[in-house]
């Protein structure tokens, strides 16, 4: 699982994957953003071969939140070829999440 922590484009780094990038909005104070971390892990580590997932904290990137409509913390943005196709706000069991994502990816 990989943590933004800067790059040249947002979209590029998007449509140059070559499956779907599931992106974790979240900020360091946001409690249950720090509750979603190993969560992720777990998803992470049951889809590792057909999904991405990448961490963008909104304080460094607010215009990217902004761009995505991230008004509520932690926010999951699942991209497929760079279009965004799938929003999920809040905390999420590893195990519905990663049902959830099967039938999308």
């Amino acid at each position: 699982m990989a943590t933004q922590k800067q790059f040249n484009s947002f979209e590029e780094m998007l449509s140059g994957s070559d499956v779907p990038v599931l992106v974790d909005f979240y900020a360091e104070w946001c409690g249950p953003c720090q509750m979603m971390v190993p969560i992720l892990e777990q998803v992470n580590a049951q889809l590792n071969d057909r999904l991405r997932i990448v961490k963008i904290d909104t304080e460094k990137y607010t215009e990217l939140a902004s761009k995505y409509q991230i008004y509520a913390l932690p926010t999951l943005v699942l991209f497929k070829k760079g279009e965004p196709v799938e929003r999920i706000e809040g905390v999420r069991q590893a195990a519905q999440l990663v049902e959830h994502l099967k039938t999308i990816i």
